[in-house]
């Protein structure tokens, strides 16, 4: 039997040059941001990238137009499914949680969690993220008087680790940042070099990083297991993620510790990483941009120590200093790599069946089609009427389609009453540079981020 006919002008995506063996194995390992913004510059909107030997070799295509994520994430969103290398080796890690699951197990899973990031809900928050807020104002104190500089990142990842402590596990984890804050990192390292590697080893051989990774896994289930526990043992609604799990009946059956535990560490590993890695660009960029920042200062000024919904919904420039911040470091750089369930075609290049295909917010987000001078921070470009004109999918720091980022509205408010705290407290002072950044499971600096801060 003959193949069946190609459509009329599709054509094999360009294949990104490499070495003779390994192809672009080495450029994706050292220089995964680089070498995409570079495919997409030389060779155009999909770019097909090979890594490691023949027979063992990784073939993904990256897809960076807005039309072509839209395709992926959103308008043929079942054909682009989570059953490649990579997501197999998030499930060995982190479980399978609403990230990783798919199909009936992944509608069950939402049906549980979605009644907690509802938006009347997430506004249920506020005070919980102001009182956070608040507490972080109250320690930058002495480093204002002193003139010493905060950490950008430790200190936010602090205070995000508390949010999701207190608002999604109803537990206060301030005993558990320090093995929060070097567990995680493990765990997301050992996912990413599985993914990616062409041919990993298997995660049961006891190899020092897979016995490392284990070690850290097994630290964090343990923290949860322990909350887990408490929360049985008390039967009182404190309307957290953790209750809602522990209380959840399916069929008259309860979850059981294991799938409660799979939902929690997604939770806790994407819940607070991300919005510190938000919250610490948009304090460095406002910092390196005097004017930026005292026009967002001048907005927030009014704000009450706790603002409610219609408070934060009047700080446009604000929120638009956010998102150009989202823009420019989206910590989700990667939001997607899927398998191709069947041929199909994305911006007139063929993705055979079984392909990886790739978006990248990082990439797509400098597109130089739909931003101008993409590498300059402009606040501006957030302005409704220029929000308006622009593709759907030029920005997408939280994915697209039916999965895209569950959380999105609770780290956007979150982002915005932190903000909002910090500046009508401090005048911030950055060094105009970009931040130096690693793209692990999520985008984190590479290095401390300083700042100086001067009381109002």
């Amino acid at each position: 039997m003959s193949a069946p006919a190609r459509p009329t002008g599709v054509r094999e995506a360009p294949t990104m040059p490499g070495l003779p063996v390994l192809g672009s194995a080495a450029d994706l390992r050292r220089r995964l941001l680089a070498t995409q913004l570079r495919a997409l510059h030389e060779l155009g909107d999909v770019v097909r990238f090979t890594a490691g030997p023949p027979g063992v070799r990784l073939v993904v295509h990256g897809v960076y137009a807005p039309e072509g994520v839209h395709h992926v994430l959103a308008a043929e969103a079942a054909r682009y499914r989570k059953d490649n290398r990579f997501y197999a080796a998030l499930r060995d890690d982190l479980g399978d949680g609403l990230l990783t699951s798919q199909d009936g197990t992944w509608l069950r899973q939402r049906r549980f969690v979605q009644p907690l990031f509802t938006h009347a809900q997430v506004e249920r928050y506020l005070p919980v993220m102001a009182a956070e807020a608040g507490a972080l104002v109250e320690r930058w104190r002495a480093p204002a008087r002193t003139g010493e500089p905060v950490d950008l990142h430790r200190e936010t990842t602090r205070l995000t680790l508390r949010v999701v402590g207190r608002v999604l596990l109803g537990a206060d984890l301030d005993d558990a940042v320090p093995l929060v804050r070097t567990a995680l990192p493990v765990i997301g390292e050992h996912v990413r070099r599985r993914g990616f590697a062409p041919l990993p080893v298997p995660a049961g051989w006891p190899t020092p990083a897979n016995l490392r990774a284990r070690h850290e896994r097994r630290r964090v289930e343990a923290l949860v297991d322990r909350l887990t526990a408490a929360r049985r043992a008390d039967a009182g609604d404190r309307g957290d993620l953790l209750g809602r799990l522990v209380a959840a009946r399916d069929g008259g059956a309860g979850l059981s510790d294991a799938e409660v535990r799979d939902q929690v560490v997604v939770f806790l590993f994407a819940g607070h990483d991300t919005t510190a890695t938000a919250l610490t660009a948009a304090l460095h960029l406002l910092g390196a941009h005097p004017a930026e920042q005292e026009r967002a200062h001048e907005e927030a000024r009014g704000l009450p120590d706790v603002p409610s919904r219609a408070d934060l919904d009047r700080l446009d420039h604000l929120t638009a200093v956010l998102k150009e911040a989202l823009r420019l470091y989206p910590p989700a750089y990667a939001t997607s790599r899927r398998r191709s369930g069947g041929d199909d075609v994305v911006g007139g290049y063929r993705i055979p069946d079984g392909t990886d295909v790739a978006v990248y917010p990082w990439v797509t987000h400098r597109h130089p089609r739909h931003w101008d001078d993409p590498e300059r921070f402009a606040p501006r470009r957030f302005a409704p009427e220029r929000e308006a004109a622009r593709h759907r999918y030029a920005w997408f720091p939280f994915g697209g389609g039916p999965r895209a980022c569950i959380g999105g509205h609770f780290a956007l408010l979150e982002s915005l009453v932190v903000l909002g705290a910090v500046l009508r407290a401090y005048r911030v002072e950055t060094p105009d540079r970009p931040i130096p950044v690693r793209p692990r499971v999520t985008l984190r600096p590479a290095a401390p981020v300083p700042c100086r801060l001067t009381p109002r």
